[in-house]
C-alpha cells in the first residue's frame, strides 16, 4: 500500500564504555547512504521523505534504492533498522517534480508486489536552528517502562527539541538482566540556564535510577 501526503509551505563526547556497546559505530554526524550517481543538480529541486515497512527479508533496501535511483531520485539521508519481523525505512531523497510523480507510480507497484507499506511526503530544507546548542543524551539502566515517556516529557516541558532518538534493549554482559540505552540529541534554546537544566536533569536521572550523560555534542 502506496500513501502519498503533502505538507503546506506554511508549516512549521565519547561514550562511557558500556554506552559505546550498547550502540556499535553510533555517530552523531548526518549519515548518508546510497547516494545515486549521474543526478544532475536542479534548481527546482524537491525533497520528499518516504517511509517504508514490510516483512525483514532479504533484498528490501536493493529493491526500494534501484527504484529511487530509476527514477531520478537522490538518497540524501536514511535511517533503516530491523524492528522485531519488520524492516523500517525512513529516507530523505532529492529530485525534480518528475521524480515525485515517476516515484509515486514505481512504489505503488512495488508496494503491491512485495508487501510494502510505503508513504512519500513532500517536505523543505530544514532551517539551521542558529539560537540552539546541541546537546547529547545518553542514558543506561535496567529495562523498565516509562524511561523514554520521562526523558521526552522533561525536553518538552522545557520547550527542547529532540532532533535525534534511538535506543536499544539488550542483556547485561554478566548478569543477564535486560538493559535499556537510549541515545538523544537536543537541541537547547541558547536562553536557558545550562547548569540549572543540567542539574534538573541529573535530578531526574537519580529519581528514576538512570545512569545518564547530557553534554554538547562534539563536532
Amino acid at each position: 500500500m502506496l500513501l502519498f501526503t503533502s505538507r503546506s509551505d506554511k508549516a512549521n563526547s565519547g561514550l562511557p564504555a558500556a554506552l559505546r556497546n550498547s550502540f556499535p559505530g553510533a555517530d552523531r554526524r548526518p549519515r548518508k547512504h546510497g547516494r545515486s550517481m549521474g543526478s544532475k543538480p536542479n534548481q527546482m529541486k524537491q525533497l520528499i521523505v518516504l517511509s517504508a515497512i514490510g516483512n525483514d527479508r532479504y533484498g528490501v533496501v536493493n529493491d526500494i534504492s534501484k527504484v529511487i535511483l530509476d527514477c531520478g531520485g537522490n538518497i540524501e539521508e536514511s535511517r533503516m533498522s530491523a524492528l522485531g519481523n519488520e524492516f523500517a525505512m525512513l529516507l530523505l531523497i532529492s529530485g525534480n517534480w518528475h521524480t515525485l510523480t515517476k516515484l509515486e507510480s514505481e512504489l505503488d507497484k512495488l508496494s503491491e508486489s512485495n508487501d510494502l507499506t510505503i508513504t512519500i511526503r513532500k517536505t523543505s530544507q530544514r532551517a539551521d536552528k542558529t539560537d540552539c546548542m546541541p546537546y547529547a543524551v545518553d542514558v543506561i539502566a535496567i529495562d523498565q517502562p516509562g524511561i523514554v515517556f520521562n526523558l521526552a516529557n522533561f525536553f518538552a516541558s522545557r520547550k527542547i527539541d529532540i532532533a535525534e532518538l534511538a535506543t536499544r534493549r539488550y542483556a547485561a554482559a554478566h548478569t543477564g538482566a535486560p538493559m535499556f540505552a537510549v541515545q538523544m540529541t537536543v537541541n537547547i534554546p541558547a536562553a536557558l540556564h545550562l547548569s540549572q537544566l543540567r542539574d534538573d536533569f541529573m535530578d531526574l536521572a537519580d529519581q528514576l535510577n538512570l545512569d545518564a550523560i547530557l553534554e554538547p555534542v562534539k563536532s
